[in-house]
Order: structure tokens, then C-alpha cells, then sequence
């Protein structure tokens, strides 16, 4: 009888946490720190619906960024993550710079924002096109991030790339040497503004250099259709008085395709809301972007189960 009471009680026992344990663990790839990526990953998992869910808990997890994500998600280290669509329509295609593999298993959610092209230099650099960087000491982002092949990309499209004294690292650092004058310029893909660039703007009179002329003149958009122009507004960085023309790339939440498709539909119904994008934009107003009508924008990979249902619902399929 003790031994039959004892083995019930134990049972009951075990019976018990396992109540607790029923929240999936949601690992979320941002990026590194200071950049968009980590807000929105950090944003999400604080956000009060989201946090309040019995059915999964959301961790943000800082990387190097789009392709590390990339990689990452396809192989189920991540759930989620944000990459650059370019990246993504490549890494599906096997396509990828030295990199043949088909990351089959990633597949987008939803639209965020468009990541702007931004090269930063001193005003009194002489520094006007990505020629003049020969031989400089340039920013060009973490390596594995989707600024850092982003800026290979471009920079070797025109030549330069191996003229000039790359140094990889996230943005933050980046800003940091720029002022204490270790680098001549850095390199950024991200929305704008930038706190990066905001704080380079308090210790240097800044400058940002126009790239959508070398991207035109260069057959650049021809060649990689992802990219579109864009304006940098006046007046958002200290010092930088008129629009300067770049481009960018679509930023996207995207997921492995094993996530639970009831998850993926219930963060979507949690953050498009007036409330769920209201907590975005208060984190950085980089997500004015997003909304239920731009929700798709971009997009030309497949799409989550989850996500497809949620979009179907909203008219945007």
C-alpha cells in the first residue's frame, strides 16, 4: 500500500509542472545592438498580449543580422527572425555569395519596413561618392549581417571593395570609432533613423553620401531588381539639412516553416491592431511602416501557412 500511495503521489507529481511547461519557447533573431532588427525582435517580446500568452513565450535573441538569420531559421535554431528579402529570395534560390545551399525552410510572415542604405562620413571628409573611400578606413558592418553583404555587394559591384580598409562591426561600435576617429566612414542597412547615426552626429559634424548616383550611373538596380530608390528626409540626423537620395531593400519577419501555424495567426492578430502597432512606433518610428494595408508589400518568397490565413483574412490574397 505505501508503495502503491507512493507511486501515485509521485505520478501526481510529475503531473503537475507539465502544466507549466506548455509555453513553446519562441526564439526570436534580431540583430545586432542599436540596429532595427533587435528593436523589433525586443519590441515583440514585451509587448503585453504577446507577453501574457499561456501558449508560447517569445526570447529575443541578438545575431549579426539577415543572413546570419537566415541560416539560423532554416535550421530551427531560430523560429523566427528579420531578414532583407533580397537575401531571402537568394538563400531559397541557392544563390547566395559563396554559398550554394537552399534555405527551403524559411518563410516570410510579414512586412516591416524598407532597410535604407546610409554611409556615414565627416562633413569636412572631401568623402561625396563610394570612390573616394580608396584606401579609407570604412565601418562595413558585423560580418553574417545583411549590412555587411549588402555593402560587399555594392562596394564590389563598383570596384571598391577591395580598395578600401574594411573594418567589420555592429553599428554602435561602429559610431563609437567614427568618433574617436579609428574610421573614416561607416556603413549602415537599417531604417532610419538610426540612434547609431545620432549618436556619430553628436561628436562629428556628419555627412551622409549620396549612393543612388553611383547605383544609377553603375547599372546597379538593373542588376539587383530587390533594390529601390529612396530619400533620406532632411533635417532627422543633426547637421544633414537636405534629402539625400539611397536605396533599400524590404525588411521581413519571417518564420521556419515548423513554427505551429496557430502561433504564427495569433502574433499577427496580436500586433496588427491599433494598440499592437501604436507599442511598435513608441519603440522607434522606424514601424510607421507597418500596417495591415502594407502587410504583404514586398514579398515574393512564400509565405507561412499562419501568415497566409491571416493576410487571406485582411484581403491582401
Amino acid at each position: 500500500m505505501i508503495l502503491t500511495a507512493s507511486a501515485f503521489l509521485l505520478a501526481c507529481m510529475l503531473a503537475v509542472p507539465a502544466v507549466g511547461l506548455a509555453a513553446e519557447r519562441i526564439v526570436f533573431g534580431g540583430g545586432p545592438a542599436g540596429g532595427t532588427f533587435q528593436i523589433f525582435a525586443s519590441a515583440l517580446q514585451t509587448y503585453g498580449p504577446v507577453k501574457e500568452s499561456a501558449d508560447y513565450r517569445i526570447k529575443a535573441q541578438s545575431s549579426a543580422g539577415s543572413v546570419e538569420n537566415l541560416r539560423k531559421v532554416d535550421q530551427g535554431k531560430m523560429q523566427f527572425g528579420v531578414i532583407h528579402a533580397g537575401h531571402l529570395h537568394l538563400g531559397r534560390a541557392g544563390r547566395l555569395k559563396k554559398d550554394g545551399k537552399k534555405y527551403e525552410k524559411v518563410l516570410a510572415v510579414a512586412y516591416l519596413y524598407g532597410s535604407v542604405a546610409q554611409l556615414v562620413v565627416r562633413k569636412d571628409s572631401g568623402i561625396t561618392r563610394v570612390q573616394d573611400l580608396e584606401g579609407k578606413k570604412v565601418g562595413v558592418g558585423n560580418a553574417g549581417s545583411g549590412a555587411f553583404a549588402n555593402c560587399e555587394l555594392f562596394f564590389t559591384h563598383l570596384g571598391v571593395w577591395d580598395r578600401i580598409e574594411r573594418n567589420a562591426m555592429g553599428y554602435n561600435d561602429a559610431a563609437n570609432a567614427f568618433g574617436n576617429k579609428q574610421l573614416d566612414a561607416f556603413w549602415l542597412f537599417t531604417g532610419f533613423p538610426s540612434g547609431a547615426v545620432m549618436m556619430a552626429a553628436q561628436t562629428n559634424a556628419i555627412a551622409l553620401v549620396d549612393l543612388d548616383q553611383d547605383a544609377a550611373k553603375s547599372g546597379f538596380y538593373e542588376q539587383y531588381p530587390n533594390f529601390t530608390r529612396v530619400e533620406i528626409p532632411a533635417g532627422i540626423y543633426k547637421g544633414v539639412d537636405k534629402a539625400v537620395p539611397s536605396f533599400q531593400d524590404s525588411a521581413l519577419w519571417v518564420a521556419n516553416a515548423e513554427v505551429p501555424d496557430e502561433i504564427v495567426y495569433d502574433l499577427l492578430s496580436k500586433l496588427y491592431t491599433d494598440e499592437g502597432l501604436a507599442y511598435l512606433v513608441s519603440q522607434k518610428k522606424t514601424f510607421k511602416e507597418m500596417s495591415l494595408e502594407t502587410g504583404i508589400k514586398g514579398i515574393v518568397t512564400p509565405l507561412h501557412p499562419g501568415a497566409e490565413k491571416f493576410w487571406k483574412e485582411q484581403g491582401l490574397l
